[in-house]
């Protein structure tokens, strides 16, 4: 069993104020793990102060110097990519194909944010005058559970890109992944203060952070509710907010899709990450005429989608991350039969001979309507809900009634008209006939689902303030 009793600000790892221990509980086995002593909001006042001074100097860094600092953190993280996966799907319970992607989501990151320093100009000409992009001042980072260091990776290489320091409040879930990935950004020799981490509750750290007038900005990654709470908490200091909110992400598959092949990709959709994405396309949408057809594909696909043990690498659904996110999954499942919604495969409990764990039966609803809190809620697991339409534009209106709009999917053999759908969607990114990722694109959400954009020159540009010279 693990202790981690360590949080990292000014260079250095240090023993936290705090007195609290979080237990690191495995979701394959419900054993536990290991230990994590929680910092306190002196601990965070304190990491605040360290990134605050660093930023006087660290915000007059040369693009080649901030390239440098990339670099080496790529390479530290490259020399431990085993351990990376190996630690997330012990800790967290990814599986072993969602940790090792997320291994080159984190190294990517960085690939990204040094191609992004080559060819971005600070300083800009409007009309008459100088336009200069300048750091916005230091950043606290609130990380979810769910892609803990893929998260820290993408947001910290845009902070270093841009000049800013850094305060980062990881999930104290995921303590053994972040001990991991802080060990490879001490070795890359970053100066001291530019980054600084602090382990501890979302209503301890995260409120610190969230209210400290030395915070000039929040990039915050997580649930549509806590979002809301940052984001009145921030306005008080009238600090600058990305954040990337909830998902309840429609598919849309056109009558002229190539059925055989759109199924098997939004079964895939709908179970990233085991169901635990806020991009997971948990609404499918298909033409009414073509419904038995599709109940057809989807229960043999899904009968064949293996839930276990996600060391294994055919596994494709893994445990929820803890028991209280294994019960909320089971508590939208009753609901949504108590909605009057059939269960076409799944349902409730656990598979057989995995009842250790946190695992849930991969499930699928049909006769759903849109207006069934299984289509309008995010529950975070994998459960999909199937609604037929009419028409395509029955389609469209049925996708874009939610309060949400992070993500949503397009299929059809006919690629000029899935464009053609894909833009009237209220959606941040529109997957149009594959799944994918393009780094150097912007992602983010309409209404509830977030403010501000990450990724490429959009998302670097929210680290960054506008000072204009008129001369």
């Amino acid at each position: 069993m693990k202790t981690i009793d360590k949080i990292y600000i000014n260079g250095e790892f240090v023993t936290p104020k705090g007195t609290e221990y979080f237990d690191l509980i495995s979701p394959t086995t419900n054993e536990k793990l290991g230990q994590v002593l929680l910092g306190n909001p002196e601990d965070t006042r304190d990491a605040i102060a360290a990134a605050k001074k660093a930023f006087k100097t660290f915000s007059k860094t040369t693009k080649e110097e901030r390239i440098q600092y990339l670099k080496n953190m790529q390479t530290s993280i490259e020399k431990r990519k085993q351990e990376f996966i190996d630690i997330t799907i012990e800790e967290y319970g990814g599986t072993f194909q969602f940790a090792t992607n997320s291994f080159e989501y984190m190294r990517q990151s960085f690939i990204s944010a040094i191609e992004l320093l080559n060819t971005y100009s600070f300083t800009k000409t409007m009309g008459q005058s100088e336009v200069q992009m300048t750091p916005v001042g230091v950043v606290g980072i609130i990380i979810p559970w769910n892609s803990s260091n893929g998260y820290i990776c993408g947001k910290l290489a845009t902070a270093i890109t841009a000049g800013c320091t850094v305060v980062i409040k990881p999930s104290e879930m995921s303590a053994q992944q972040t001990q991991l990935i802080l060990e490879c950004f001490h070795e890359a020799g970053l100066p001291k203060g530019v980054l600084n981490i602090v382990n501890g509750l979302g209503e301890v750290v995260g409120a610190e952070i969230s209210r400290n007038p030395d915070i000039t900005k929040i990039s915050f990654t997580g649930s549509t509710a806590v979002g809301k709470m940052i984001a009145k908490e921030a306005v008080n200091t009238m600090k600058r907010i990305t954040l990337e909110l909830g998902g309840k992400s429609p598919n849309i598959i056109l009558d002229d899709a190539n059925f055989s092949k759109a199924i098997p990709m939004a079964v895939a959709a709908a179970y990233m990450n085991s169901g635990q994405a806020c991009i997971a396309g948990t609404r499918l949408l298909v033409p009414e005429s073509k419904l038995e057809e599709v109940k057809t594909l989807i229960k043999n696909v899904v009968s064949k989608t293996i839930v276990g043990d996600p060391k294994n690498e055919t596994t494709a659904v893994g445990p929820m991350v803890n028991k209280k996110q294994y019960e909320r999954v089971q508590n939208y499942i009753q609901i949504g039969i108590d909605e009057g919604a059939e269960v076409l495969i799944g349902g409730l409990g656990k598979p057989e001979g995995l009842e250790n764990g946190n695992f849930t039966k991969p499930t699928v609803f049909v006769n759903v309507n849109n207006q069934m809190r299984i289509a309008r809620e995010e529950i975070f697991g994998p459960v999909l809900s199937i609604i037929t339409y009419k028409t395509e534009e029955e389609a469209i209106e049925i996708a874009n009634d939610t309060t949400y709009g992070l993500q949503a999917y397009v299929s059809s053999e006919n690629h000029e008209r899935a464009l053609k759908v894909a833009s009237q969607l209220s959606a941040g990114r529109v997957q149009v006939n594959k799944l994918g990722h393009d780094p150097m694109a912007p992602f983010g959400g309409f209404k509830q689902s977030g403010i501000g954009r990450e990724f490429g020159v959009t998302g670097l540009e929210c680290y960054l303030e506008t000072r204009v010279l008129i001369q």
